[in-house]
């Protein structure tokens, strides 16, 4: 297996266009990663809280419309 300092030394050696497609591929593998997380949070009830507190602005009428 490939050593981190390997990778970066082939990650520079790429050709623009190769960087640009890299770099959209690492961007969506990360939002997927945080999606799961997010979702796994929601899904324990980790985000709760958030619900609570808007629930609790829109009662209070804090809340504005977009």
């Amino acid at each position: 297996m490939l050593k981190v300092n390997e990778i970066k030394a082939a990650i520079e050696s790429l050709p623009e266009n190769q960087f640009i497609e890299l770099r959209h591929w690492f961007s969506e593998k990360d939002w997927q990663k945080w999606n799961r997380q997010i979702e796994a949070d929601s899904e324990s009830g980790k985000l709760d809280f958030l619900v609570r507190e808007a629930l609790e602005e829109k009662h209070a009428g804090k809340l504005k419309g977009l």
